[in-house]
């Protein structure tokens, strides 16, 4: 039944041989991942969020001047941008709360709902589950009152990208939006500064197609007919405001940070007295601003934002 001893030598080689085959790819990926295990021994490259925040506390650096000195009479700077198909605004500012305190109220749609309702248009807004993913539903119409039925509705995927002690991104995005906008986009990005504030960066965005860009002029020609932006551009020898779908963005982020320094600045009044102080702050904030945000007077402003928030609230 077993091989003659003469053979034993002869069988020896050929297992040696066979061995050797079949040891070598195994020998291959294990010299592999010993690689790979002393490559990932390495210090660590900085991640994502760490050259983020990196990122942003370099731009407050280079922006220190005209935090300190500007227009806005605030620590304020906006810039924006226009191409074929896309508009963006963004704000930086110095937040006079620290990170820790933006952050609790950031993290949670529930609350982005009590800062976006005092923007004008906001008609209604619904938060999904208070966490991370979320959604975020705005009805978006006039700046006077209006049935939550006739108003434009957006459905946000909301999501917190990061959050730390160092490092603050709450991103909230809408793929698509009425007469062909789309890739509407509100992100929060936001660092602590050394004397307990915050750095904060508001970006808000969207993009359109033919039909959003025709209804887009025919707004501009007829009711925002001389509306502007805040940012100064030369026309000839004289200095204007930007005007455009530059000025309605570049509006429309001012309208947003300021909803969040409203919010802000009501959470030292007592919880059943912050909706009104937000109110307040949110209306006095946009009149210093009166060529660019003045729509309504103080009382229909009122009116309109405590019949909007009940309604809110009711549903």
């Amino acid at each position: 039944m077993f091989p003659e001893r003469r053979h034993t030598g002869v069988m020896r080689k050929n297992r040696s041989l066979v061995l050797k085959s079949w040891l070598q790819p195994i020998v291959g990926v294990v010299a592999m991942l010993v690689l790979v295990a002393s490559a990932t021994a390495q210090p660590p490259a900085a991640s994502g969020n760490e050259s983020n925040a990196s990122a942003l506390l370099e731009k407050h650096a280079a922006l220190a001047a005209q935090l300190v000195k500007n227009s806005f009479r605030r620590p304020l700077f906006l810039e924006s941008t226009e191409t074929t198909n896309k508009v963006s605004g963004s704000a930086y500012a110095v937040l006079d709360s620290p990170l820790s305190t933006v952050s609790s109220s950031f993290k949670s749609p529930r609350l982005w709902c009590e800062v976006l309702i005092l923007h004008l248009n906001t008609k209604y807004c619904h938060a999904g589950i208070d966490a991370s993913p979320s959604t975020v539903e705005l009805a978006i119409g006039k700046k006077t009152p209006q049935a939550v039925a006739d108003a434009f509705a957006f459905a946000f995927a909301y999501r917190v990208a990061a959050a730390s002690s160092s490092y603050l991104t709450v991103q909230l995005n809408a793929d698509k939006g009425p007469l062909s906008t789309n890739d509407y986009r509100i992100e929060l990005q936001a660092v602590p500064l050394p004397d307990g504030k915050t750095f904060m960066h508001l970006r808000y965005s969207y993009g359109y197609g033919i039909a959003g860009r025709l209804a887009m002029q025919t707004y501009l020609a007829t009711l925002g007919s001389g509306k502007v932006g805040f940012t100064q551009i030369k026309e000839g020898e004289k200095l204007a405001y930007v005007g455009g779908m530059r000025g309605t963005v570049e509006r429309n982020t001012m309208r947003y940070y300021l909803a969040i320094e409203a919010y802000l600045a009501s959470l030292s009044q007592p919880p059943a007295q912050q909706f009104e102080a937000r109110l307040g702050y949110w209306f006095d904030a946009t009149e210093e601003y009166p060529q660019q945000l003045h729509e309504v007077d103080r009382s229909s402003y009122f009116s309109m934002k405590k019949d909007e928030y009940q309604r809110q609230k009711s549903e």
